[in-house]
């Protein structure tokens, strides 16, 4: 099991956004994570790379009980996940390669023939080999955010965890985008958590899917 969660009560700050939360994600399982803007898609991501302490109830994420967790410990347990966000947060003073490398030689990489090799590796996976040498701004949407997937792949992780990965995309890119997260699923075994208000993605390519509503978790699976 990469993530457990039982009975957890989800807060922002001192505001309890979700209560009595129940979730379990199977390695290699790939879960979609629904509802609107505001309805705790991504608190409860937060939450679960601690990056919102938990308040209440049990949480393990790849091994590490979320409820003990020391400071310390977090580092570890982010090296185990990987994280897409909506925004790409790619370093904009530098070109793909060295956004790479700062990201890998941060998690604690060292050797610069490891680093060079495992970047090559996961450019390959999501289909980017060529494009190192180019800066940020020189990349559409699309391109940039399967760079962000190319670094959330950097350390193998157990799980990814996309945070509407989409948002900033147009439809036709966004379908790209989500079968790319397939692909990664069926080919490396890599369990996919992706929060999303595009229904249209899901009525695509359902999956198993949970929704956020009225400050509680349910899973929506048997109605799919």
């Amino acid at each position: 099991m990469v993530i457990s969660v039982n009975h957890a009560d989800i807060y922002q700050k001192e505001q309890l956004i979700l209560s009595d939360v129940n979730l379990q994600i199977e390695e290699g399982e790939f879960v979609f994570m629904i509802g609107k803007t505001g309805s705790g898609k991504s608190s409860l991501l937060k939450t679960l790379y601690a990056d919102l302490w938990l308040e209440k109830g049990k949480a393990t994420v790849a091994g590490y009980n979320l409820h003990e967790i020391t400071q310390k410990e977090i580092p570890m347990l982010r090296r185990q996940i990987g994280i897409v966000f909506q925004d790409f947060q790619l370093l904009t003073d530098r070109n793909v390669k060295k956004n790479l490398e700062f990201f890998m030689r941060a998690m604690g990489w060292k050797e610069t023939y490891e680093i060079n090799a495992r970047i090559a590796e996961v450019m390959v996976q999501v289909g980017m080999p060529d494009i190192l040498g180019k800066m940020p701004h020189q990349l559409s949407g699309g391109e940039q955010q399967r760079i962000a997937i190319a670094r959330a792949l950097l350390n193998n992780p157990q799980i990814l965890m996309a945070d509407e990965p989409t948002g900033n995309l147009d439809p036709e890119k966004s379908i790209e985008i989500l079968k790319l997260f397939l692909k990664i699923n069926k080919d490396f075994g890599t369990a996919i958590l992706m929060a999303t208000h595009d229904l249209e993605l899901i009525e695509r390519h359902p999956k198993r899917t949970v929704f956020c509503d009225k400050g509680t978790l349910s899973d929506l699976t048997e109605n799919l």
